[in-house]
């Protein structure tokens, strides 16, 4: 208990140094210099600090959002705060939230709401280090965690394979790098499919940030030859005036033929939830589920202009309450 109240005690120190330098910086200056500022100062010492129970989550979730907005987190409806109190709330603990965040079980999720169709085939998965090492993978194939998030090696033509990547995720917990806690007890596997759409210039992905299922906004990322834009959408294809994390490309994607069965399939798998983003890619003729995410960008991410957030937050939940 004497070590607890003291790891409890140097965190918080921590915190009260970092409110401090933002009162006597005076910073005026976008969240990701206050973030790079501050938090490549005390991030890891945090980490460290904190406990991973609830309490520990709350706590770092708080600084996090204070660093990334230069605000406290407040009880409205705009977007960064909504995912805020999901992730420090036992919100993010729902069962289904918790499930449909492992990449294996999510397909069972999509196969019993909408149809195994739209689930990217699963040629194999792999429990163990030993596993992966006397797997034989094939030439041209999309390898990642199931318990993870932004981890991928796509292999093409036979290249060696990255085993010591592979093996570092069998020790990896996500949920570690930014207290999301739908991730802490997942079991550490990899996921191994076909890379969808192998013989196409152009990957283009549909995220849909989604309300008690109803598609709100549509951010479309593609990446063409190696030049990746992003734009965002309102569901009836309108160019929207501000964008999320990114600048919109000045050349938006074309509407695609199969937007409005796009639209359902993220209506009927986002029901459930107050707020999810549903992920799919398609070509114009086939849609795929790529994943369901919780918290985009962990609360951290700024619409752009600032100030847009609030038309944005009005658009995806409809002045509704949460």
């Amino acid at each position: 208990m004497k070590q607890v109240r003291l790891r409890i005690h140097a965190a918080w120190q921590v915190i009260r140094k970092t409110s401090s330098s933002l009162k006597s910086d005076g910073i005026v200056a976008t969240s990701h210099k206050i973030y790079k500022r501050l938090f490549s100062r005390y991030d890891a010492r945090l980490k460290r600090l904190l406990p991973e129970n609830r309490w520990g989550d709350q706590a770092y979730g708080f600084l996090l959002f204070y660093a990334s907005h230069s605000r406290r987190p407040n009880n409205c409806m705009t977007f960064n705060d909504v995912l805020y109190r999901i992730k420090t709330t036992d919100e993010i603990l729902d069962p289904l939230r918790v499930f449909v965040t492992d990449k294996e079980f999510v397909k069972l999720y999509v196969k019993s709401v909408v149809g195994d169709e739209y689930n990217v085939p699963t040629i194999a998965v792999l429990r163990s280090i030993d596993e992966a090492r006397a797997y034989s993978f094939p030439s041209q194939c999309c390898i990642k965690p199931t318990h993870s998030s932004g981890e991928i090696i796509l292999r093409k033509g036979g290249e060696p394979i990255e085993y010591n990547k592979i093996e570092s995720w069998f020790s990896q917990n996500y949920y570690r790098s930014g207290r999301e806690a739908n991730y802490r007890l997942l079991k550490p596997k990899v996921i191994v499919e076909p890379i969808i759409f192998a013989n196409e210039t152009t990957l283009v992905e549909y995220k849909m940030f989604c309300s008690y299922g109803e598609p709100r906004l549509i951010r479309t990322t593609e990446d063409s030859l190696g030049d990746n834009r992003c734009n965002l959408f309102d569901v009836e294809w309108n160019s929207m005036p501000f964008a999320f994390r990114r600048e919109n490309s000045p050349k938006p994607q074309s509407r695609p033929v199969n937007l409005l069965d796009m639209i359902n399939i993220a209506k009927k798998l986002s029901e459930p939830f107050n707020f999810i983003r549903v992920d799919l890619y398609s070509n114009n003729k086939r849609i795929y589920v790529g994943e369901l995410t919780h918290c985009p960008g962990n609360a951290m991410n700024p619409f752009i202009p600032t100030d847009s957030e609030k038309i944005a937050s009005e658009i995806i939940f409809n002045n509704g309450s949460y």
